[in-house]
C-alpha cells in the first residue's frame, strides 16, 4: 500500500475509533458514577488502563525512562487531561443527564480549534472550517437540547464539565506543539497512570473507599471505559492530535453527542424525533466541510 493512501487509511480507523468508543462513553460513564464513587472510579480505570499501556509500550522496546523534560510534560498532561478533564466530568456526570454532558462537551471542539491557532504548530482555521464547526454546534444542539430547558439547579456541575472542556483542549494542544522524545504509547500510559494516582488520592481524601460497593453494573462500565475509552481510544486521539490538524481532531466532539443520542434510543428506548434527525444531518454535513480532502501533508512522524 502506498505510504499516503496507508497513512490515510490508518486516520480514519483512528477517527473512527474515537467517534465510536467516546460517543458510547457518556452510557457507561453515567452507568458508573451512579454505582461507584465517581473519584476512585475514575482513578482505578486510568491507573489500570495506564499500567497496561506502559507494559504494553515495555514490551514492544519503547523507552520509559524519564529525564526532566519527560517529567514536566507528563505532569502537565496529566493534570489537563485526566485530573481537570476527566475528573470534572464524573463528578458533575452525578447530576447532569448523559445527553447534557455530551452537550456541554462540544464546547471542547471550539476550544481546540482556538488554542490551535497558536504555538510552533499554530493552524489557521479557514472559512470553509469555521462553517462545518458552527454545523456542527447547532447539529449537536437540535439533538441534545432537553424538551423541557435546562436545569437551573444544575449550574456548578455544567460549569464544571465546561471547565474540564478547557482542560481538554488545552492539554491536546499542549501534547500537539510539544517536543516530546517517548514514543506516543508510552506516554499516553504513564500520563494515565500518573492522573489516575491523582485522581485515586482525591477520592480516598474525600472518604469515597467508605462508599465503594462491588456494583456489577458499576465494574463492567468500568471495564468498557478502562480497555475501549482509556486504552483504545485515547491513543488513537494522541495519534491524530500529532497527525492533523486542530479544527479536523476537534470533529469528534460533535459526532460523539449524536452517537450518544442514539445510543440512548436504542438502548434506554428514548425516543428519536424528526428534529433529532435532522440535527444528525446538520453534523454529518459540518465533518464533511471540515475533512473535504485536500493535498495529503506527509506524516510528520514515522507510523
Amino acid at each position: 500500500m502506498p505510504a499516503d493512501a496507508a497513512f490515510r487509511t490508518r486516520m480514519i480507523v483512528c477517527f473512527a475509533i474515537v467517534y465510536v468508543v467516546w460517543g458510547s462513553s457518556y452510557l457507561f460513564t453515567s452507568l458508573g458514577v451512579h454505582r461507584l464513587p465517581p473519584f476512585l472510579f475514575a482513578g482505578i480505570r486510568f491507573i489500570i488502563a495506564g499500567i497496561a499501556l506502559t507494559a504494553i509500550a515495555r514490551a514492544r522496546g519503547q523507552r520509559i525512562a524519564l529525564d526532566a523534560t519527560d517529567l514536566r510534560q507528563l505532569a502537565v498532561m496529566a493534570l489537563l487531561s485526566v485530573v481537570v478533564s476527566n475528573g470534572a466530568n464524573v463528578w458533575a456526570m452525578q447530576w447532569v443527564p448523559s445527553n447534557q454532558s455530551a452537550l456541554l462537551n462540544v464546547s471542547s471542539s471550539f476550544w481546540i480549534a482556538i488554542f490551535g491557532l497558536y504555538g510552533a504548530r499554530g493552524h489557521p482555521i479557514d472559512a470553509r472550517t469555521a462553517l462545518g464547526l458552527a454545523l456542527g454546534f447547532l447539529g449537536t444542539l437540535a439533538i441534545v437540547w432537553p424538551r423541557n430547558g435546562f436545569v437551573t439547579t444544575n449550574v456548578l456541575p455544567q460549569l464544571a464539565i465546561l471547565a474540564g472542556c478547557v482542560g481538554w483542549a488545552a492539554g491536546t494542544i499542549y501534547f500537539r506543539n510539544a517536543r516530546k522524545s517517548l514514543d506516543i504509547l508510552a506516554f499516553t500510559g504513564l500520563q494515565m497512570f500518573a492522573g489516575g494516582m491523582i485522581l485515586t488520592a482525591i477520592g480516598l481524601g474525600l472518604g469515597e473507599h467508605r462508599e465503594w460497593t462491588w456494583s456489577p453494573i458499576g465494574l463492567m462500565a468500568m471495564f468498557y471505559l478502562t480497555v475501549f475509552s482509556s486504552c483504545l481510544a485515547y491513543t488513537a486521539y494522541a495519534w491524530l492530535a500529532q497527525h492533523t490538524t486542530p479544527a479536523r481532531v476537534a470533529t469528534y466532539g460533535y459526532v460523539n453527542p449524536a452517537l450518544a443520542t442514539l445510543l440512548g434510543w436504542w438502548v434506554l428506548d428514548e425516543h428519536l424525533t424528526g428534529i433529532e434527525l435532522a440535527g444528525m444531518a446538520v453534523i454529518l454535513a459540518g465533518v464533511v466541510l471540515v475533512n473535504w480532502p485536500e493535498e495529503i501533508a506527509t506524516p510528520e512522524s514515522p507510523g
